[in-house]
């Protein structure tokens, strides 16, 4: 017998974006079990105000103040039902709305922090797909959704599939009894099979070139040097409640297998599917309930072969300071994300060799004082603090260059 309610009110936090896109059609596929109560983004008006002819939600919000007026005018000349919010107050207000009960958290980068918090604090069901929440202010948020009774959901496809192969029995944070260990599956981006020496000639255009899929160029980078793997072991961490000596990686270039769980009694359980971001959406839109997605099925037949391998440290020396910055804690995982984020940067705009990106992580981790994360306002100092450093750090290796 299903326990879900009749329609589910959604709030979406980066509707512009690929995630944005992947749950906006998952919902419009099933009209009689999910609605739009909000849509938000940082400044993309023109591709709001498509999104609000399209879906008339009740209201929508733009980080940037400017852009919210653009399309506030434009909601008026056109006369759309659409109440139009700005600034950071207008994303909380989006968060914690009174007749949504859904919150995706699809907004990148630290603007997407305040307004999650809010969410959680407001007991909200929270679809999550926002790394930074997690390695900036992990302790934080997970006191917010215990505290206000909120449910936590990942949609990242790796936590999904984490989440799938446990027992509904922990609350969010905890480690549920019986689990030895949680294994996240990494695609290895274009370069796991280069040598060292072969990667220090890597352009940014083919580390942007994955071998899976397309996607923004940044986080193309973070695939290519593992990094968003190491994030995710940060992440799986505070979701799952796993001790860093409990969460592994494991090389699958096919990505069908999006992560594993092993038990105490040597049992482990994977998630397959193809790689379609419509099925952890679908999957965390409708628990404990299951619905169309839109996806083709999966032929393992096909597919044919599974292969898996682990992964070169030294190759991937990112994947190793994400393990150090999880096992220092405090404000460590903030620090090694917002130099990540600099150093990627200057290698895109081809100041910085793909090689620098570890070493300036590595010298901003070592030269920033840790300390406990204590407020949002705490983890906000440290993504400053850290992105000024590495982004001397990056300019002296750039004279070097």
């Amino acid at each position: 017998m299903s326990t879900m309610p009749s329609a589910r009110r959604v709030s979406i936090l980066g509707a512009t974006g690929s995630v944005g896109a992947s749950a906006l059609e998952v919902i419009a596929r099933h009209p009689d079990r999910f609605s739009l109560a909000a849509i938000a983004a940082n400044r993309k008006w023109e591709a709001l105000l498509d999104l609000v002819r399209r879906f008339r939600p009740p209201h929508a919000a733009l980080l940037d103040p400017s852009a919210a007026s653009e399309l506030d005018a434009a909601v008026r000349c056109e006369d759309l039902p659409t109440r139009v919010l700005a600034g950071s107050e207008g994303l909380t207000e989006v968060a914690t709305l009174a007749d949504a009960d859904t919150v995706i958290a699809a907004i990148v980068g630290a603007a997407g922090l305040a307004p999650t918090i809010a969410a959680a604090r407001a007991g909200k069901r929270i679809l999550l797909a926002n790394k930074e929440t997690l390695v900036l202010a992990g302790g934080l948020f997970i006191d917010a959704v215990r505290q206000g009774g909120a449910l936590l959901l990942p949609i990242d496809s790796e936590h999904n599939a984490i989440f799938q192969c446990l027992p509904a029995v922990a609350p969010n944070g905890c480690k549920p009894s019986g689990v030895r260990r949680i294994v996240l599956t990494a695609s290895g981006g274009p370069f796991r099979t280069r040598t060292h020496s072969e990667l220090a000639e890597v352009t940014p255009d083919e580390a942007c070139a994955h071998p899976r899929w397309r996607m923004g160029r940044k986080i193309s980078v973070d695939s290519a040097t593992m990094m968003n793997k190491g994030l995710e072991v940060i992440e799986a961490h505070w979701l799952f409640g796993c001790a860093r000596s409990e969460i592994d990686v494991v090389i699958h270039p096919e990505s069908i297998v999006h992560s594993m769980v092993e038990y105490l009694d040597g049992s482990v359980l994977a998630q397959l599917s193809h790689p379609d971001m419509r099925t952890p959406l679908a999957q965390a839109l409708a628990w404990p309930d299951r619905v169309s997605a839109g996806v083709t099925s999966l032929d393992l037949a096909q597919v044919g072969t599974l292969n898996f391998a682990a992964p070169d440290r030294e190759r991937f020396p990112c994947l190793e300071l994400a393990y150090q910055a999880l096992a220092t804690g405090g404000n460590a995982p903030a620090t090694l994300n917002a130099a990540n984020e600099v150093a990627v940067g200057a290698f895109l705009e081809r100041r910085l060799g793909f090689l620098d990106i570890p070493g300036v992580c590595a010298e901003t981790l070592a030269r920033l004082p840790s300390c406990k994360v204590a407020s949002l306002d705490d983890a906000l100092e440290t993504d400053r603090a850290a992105r000024s450093l590495a982004l001397g750090l990056s300019k002296r290796h750039e004279l070097h260059a």
